[in-house]
């Protein structure tokens, strides 16, 4: 059938003249169905795409640290360590050097990202692609975020780790800090007249917390690269992208 097409295309370019043709062909091509074939290809090169242009942007200095929307940042629980030390002289310079190592241990994992994501696309089937093409504008995200998070979250909690166990004050570390608070403030909960008057320990574990609120870093920005895809023909970077993605426009 497509071949027959073809012929009838270029008997009318003889015709018409080559650039005519050229146009005609190019039509064409856009309105035939899509084969199996051309989406996994398309959503993994998007996949690609975002997952490259996600792990440039955090593993660049203040990918992290810079941008107000993934920095991270101390559980709330901990604003009663953050404003004791910053009534010391320098206190507020040792928080936020705190805070920045912090950022800069996970702009250092982000710099492995993108093989983490490449790997899983690989093994994308063509149910996966047909699924996130036609899915919400964040399907290929949460198709990432499922069958990447445990690999990603042991690349980051380590580096993490490293920053909240240095020393900071008096030979205390971060971590120490944290878990010299929560034990009194636990041991305050949990008596009868801490429970009497509402208050609720807290169990937040501080290297997993500030793990987790770093990977949804990566996939916050790696959504925005597929939303992107989805709806700025600019972004579609490569005649597959333009044609696989440009069959949801009119949707």
């Amino acid at each position: 059938m497509k071949k027959t097409l073809f012929l009838i295309l270029i008997i009318a370019g003889l015709a018409t003249g080559c650039a005519e043709l050229s146009k005609i062909l190019q039509s064409a091509n856009v309105n035939l169905p899509l084969t199996e074939e051309e989406v996994i290809n398309g959503l993994k090169e998007a996949l690609v795409t975002g997952a490259q242009n996600s792990a440039r942007i955090l593993s660049a200095e203040n990918g992290y640290y810079g941008d107000q929307l993934v920095k991270i940042l101390l559980p709330d629980e901990a604003r009663v360590i953050v404003e004791n030390i910053s009534k010391l002289p320098g206190g507020e310079k040792l928080v936020e050097d705190v805070i920045l190592r912090i950022n800069r241990a996970a702009e250092d994992a982000a710099k492995e990202v993108a093989p983490v994501f490449i790997g899983s696309i690989r093994q994308m089937t063509v149910r996966d692609a047909f699924n996130i093409l036609n899915g919400a504008d964040n399907a290929a995200t949460e198709y990432l975020r499922k069958t990447t998070w445990n690999e990603l979250y042991n690349l980051y909690k380590p580096k993490i780790q490293a920053s909240t166990e240095k020393k900071i004050i008096a030979g205390i570390s971060t971590k120490e800090s944290w878990q010299t608070l929560t034990g009194k403030w636990n041991s305050v909960a949990n008596t009868v007249a801490g429970k009497i008057a509402g208050l609720t320990p807290v169990n937040t574990d501080l290297d997993d917390f500030l793990t987790t609120k770093a990977l949804s870093g990566v996939f916050l920005k790696v959504e925005g690269e597929e939303l992107k895809i989805r709806k700025e023909v600019s972004a579609r970077v490569t005649p597959l992208l333009q044609r696989v993605f440009g069959s949801l426009d009119n949707k």
